[in-house]
């Protein structure tokens, strides 16, 4: 796993989201803010 180094640009990736569609982070390029949520599911 590549590690993340502190006030550097994150890699992209690309993640399904709650539709089954791929989402990618530079999808969001050139956006001021992006958050992400990992859902480690319900309890």
């Amino acid at each position: 796993m590549a590690r993340v180094e502190l006030n550097k640009p994150a890699p992209d990736f690309s993640l399904p989201d709650f539709n089954g569609r791929n989402v990618s982070l530079s999808d969001f390029a050139g956006q001021k803010n992006v958050l992400i949520v990992f859902n480690r599911g319900f309890i």
